[in-house]
């Protein structure tokens, strides 16, 4: 990256060339790709200290990052030429290079088929002029499961603003520092193991009402102990269904929550949280049940919907 440090740049299935220690990846995906619209949405719902997004050279997408027992960071941006992002990535996370590259994949949905979908929810007079303005749009996911399921249930009846605020006290309070990475990166990701140890009291001090409090260190004894493996590692589960059951029986989680989490967190093409404010107002104000049932029409592809329901708003949501 210009203005901070060496750099090392590799074509994807090709050689590799030097200027210094970090290596810089070119991820190829089908066009069209909304990249101002991903930047936007994860811009509203960064974690300050663990991401962060500046515009240069058309935008670029910053985070730390803790894997396999390694941490450190990458930057993401378009590549000046071709259908491809360029990712730098630290030397620390050499090791985790294979796990990370399918990470950022599913981070910035890469590989998504947008003119299959688009040309589904096209049919749709509802979507058609929605998805004609953004052909390209895919689904913001995330680097790291756990992280992204304490991000909702800090998003829960609160604005973006405020669940990104709070985000930044917990991972402040809790995190590891990450002091070798750029200035805006200041902390790793918080672990599902911090948050169980952290406890009720701790995660108060961090603004947290105490149902969120308690909320959060279940779902970190949960993610810890093994009974959410989706949340901890990188295998999806061919189960929604399990998942959704033992993810809901966690004091606080409803339905909303686990929808949302199932669709950034995990990926799934098809998940609809119906009861989202959001949505219903994008759809004039429809009731979920009504909404669910015109929803079905949307299959496989309803979080793809979501998100350009959520996208016409014109303001961040969740």
């Amino acid at each position: 990256m210009r203005g901070w440090g060496p750099k090392v740049a590799s074509i994807r299935g090709g050689g590799c060339y030097r200027w210094g220690m970090t290596r810089t990846h070119l991820l190829a995906f089908r066009p069209p790709l909304e990249w101002r619209a991903m930047l936007s949405y994860l811009a509203a719902r960064a974690t300050p200290g663990v991401e962060a997004v500046t515009p240069e050279d058309g935008g670029r997408y910053w985070r730390s990052v803790r894997l396999g027992g390694r941490r450190g960071w990458i930057v993401a941006g378009r590549a000046r030429r071709g259908h491809a992002l360029e990712v730098e990535v630290s030397p620390g996370l050499a090791p985790v290079l294979v796990r990370l590259i399918a990470r950022l994949r599913r981070l910035f949905d890469l590989d998504a088929a947008p003119e299959l979908i688009a040309a589904h929810l096209s049919t749709d007079a509802r979507l058609a002029p929605l998805v004609a303005v953004r052909p390209g749009l895919r689904i913001a996911g995330t680097a790291d499961r756990f992280e992204l399921a304490v991000r909702a249930v800090l998003g829960q009846q609160v604005s973006v603003r405020g669940a990104s605020t709070l985000a930044g006290r917990v991972a402040a309070l809790l995190a590891e520092p990450l002091p070798e990475a750029p200035a805006a990166l200041k902390t790793q990701p918080i672990t599902a193991e911090r948050i169980a140890e952290a406890g009720t009291r701790l995660l108060m001090d961090a603004g947290l009402t105490r149902a969120r409090a308690e909320c959060l260190v279940a779902l970190g004894r949960a993610t810890a102990d093994g009974a959410l493996p989706e949340l901890s590692g990188d295998n999806s589960t061919g189960d929604p269904a399990g998942f959704t059951e033992r993810f809901t029986s966690l004091p606080g989680i409803g339905a909303w929550t686990a929808e949302y989490v199932a669709m950034r967190a995990l990926g799934w093409p098809d998940a609809f949280p119906d009861s989202d404010l959001g949505l219903r107002k994008a759809a004039g104000e429809m009731a979920p049940a009504r909404l669910r049932a015109m929803a079905e029409r949307w299959r496989p592809w309803r979080s793809y919907a979501a998100q350009h329901l959520w996208a016409s708003l014109g303001a961040p949501v969740h």
